[in-house]
């Protein structure tokens, strides 16, 4: 019935890598360095996306601090493509629980719950941290039901929020109520997310600890023009490039930059319009675009290699990022890290990250209008991009640095580990 689990064991050279560990810190550092500890994260799927790449860099910067790390997650299928085919992470050991899927299926749960919990006490981790709503849940209970130390959340983005029905809400929320009461801590990626689950009232706020998303800003911080890739997308070269950066799909936003767009264009005729990211709401976004009329200023570059994203940023003159359901953008800080500046909706944590009249503009959730004015508002003044673009680009250097993150979480652990003990 269940899937097979490799069983993972302390090593006598672990242990012995332990104590070395510790003298050395002690002898060489002036911050005594991580004690040793055994880390399982849980997510339902590794596809490429935000709270992906987020777990991912979480698991790599365990792994650098010789921490035993193992990433537990379901079947990867879809569209959005498969970010550990894209990423290999050395060291990092995998287990796929196939009954571990996104869609609510009582079986496949209680199977994907049993799995977990049986896997959590043959392994004796002393860190299970889980990511997403499905796996969040399960995890969650099943880690403590097995005697798992330290039990610990993040919050990407909201299982519950205004644009599905009250009753898909009041059940996501009675769902996180519980599970909460399964961990010692949840973490979330902006502080707007703590303020809408404690005015849920999923949690107090003394459970919660904002650890923004980290990622690999260099690459964004030395992003360049490319021509031969504006070229190759059959952008002129003399048009600006307005980007968005996000899966097909719905609560994306897209069709409001569609909508948009139709009064950007009078106004700036020589523009083009970057969907990057795939998804199952590709045909009905293309259809728009052709009632509108509007086919020869879209275009669309597909799923693209998470490694290659700064090549776009890189031509983009603006981005957009107009979802109405998200944590902290990702896309929001690396277009920052890529000096341009950003048009957004005032939504969950964005307005922690675009300053109005600083790197960009906020605007008011689905008007297209504020969108078309701030989009042409910042394509006719070239030196208010440039300074929104570099004023970005410094208020996010050092913030989402993933090794931040990192460092941030393993405190964490270690604080709530040295709790449990006493």
């Amino acid at each position: 019935m269940f899937p097979k689990i490799k069983i993972l064991k302390y090593s006598s050279k672990m242990r012995f890598r332990y104590y070395l560990s510790m003298i050395v810190s002690i002898s060489q550092r002036e911050r005594p360095r991580s004690f040793y500890m055994k880390i399982c994260h849980v997510i339902t799927r590794m596809i490429v996306g935000g709270a992906q790449e987020n777990t991912l860099f979480t698991v790599m910067g365990h792994i650098e601090h010789d921490h035993e790390t193992v990433l537990v997650t379901g079947p990867t299928d879809g569209p959005e493509g498969k970010l550990l085919q894209k990423t290999k992470v050395q060291n990092l050991k995998i287990e796929v629980i196939d009954s571990l899927i996104r869609e609510i299926n009582p079986l496949k749960d209680f199977q994907a719950y049993m799995s977990l919990k049986k896997f959590f006490k043959e392994n004796r981790f002393d860190v299970v941290h889980t990511h997403s709503s499905k796996a969040g849940i399960l995890a969650r209970i099943a880690a403590r039901q097995a005697g798992i130390p330290v039990v610990v959340h993040t919050v990407h983005g909201q299982s519950f929020h205004p644009y599905q029905s009250k009753l898909k809400n009041w059940v996501y929320i009675q769902a996180e109520k519980f599970a909460a009461r399964y961990c010692d801590r949840i973490y979330a990626v902006a502080d707007a997310m703590i303020q809408q689950c404690v005015d849920a009232g999923v949690s107090p706020r003394s459970k919660y600890q904002v650890v923004y998303s980290g990622m690999e800003l260099e690459p964004y911080l030395n992003a360049k023009k490319d021509p031969e890739l504006k070229a190759s997308l059959c952008i002129p070269d003399d048009c600006f490039v307005v980007g968005k950066i996000a899966r097909l799909f719905e609560l994306k936003g897209h069709e409001y930059l569609i909508e948009a767009a139709k009064a950007i264009v009078i106004e700036i005729p020589n523009v083009r319009f970057l969907f990057v990211g795939d998804g199952s709401n590709r045909g009905n976004l293309e259809e728009l675009i052709l009632k509108n009329g509007l086919q020869e200023y879209f275009v669309f570059a597909g799923l693209v290699d998470p490694v290659e994203i700064p090549r776009y940023t890189g031509i983009m003159d603006i981005l957009v990022h107009l979802s109405l359901r998200e944590g902290l953008p990702r896309t929001v800080v690396q277009a920052f890290a890529s000096g341009i500046p950003v048009v957004a909706y005032a939504l969950d944590g964005t307005p922690e990250v675009v300053k109005p009249d600083e790197n960009g503009f906020l605007c008011a959730a689905e008007s297209e209008m504020a969108v078309a004015t701030s989009v042409v508002r910042l394509l006719k003044d070239d030196e208010m991009r440039k300074n929104y673009g570099e004023a970005g680009r410094e208020f996010v250097r050092q913030r989402w640095d993933w090794h931040t993150m990192v460092d941030q979480l393993e405190e964490s652990y270690e604080k709530l580990l040295a709790e449990k003990k006493k």
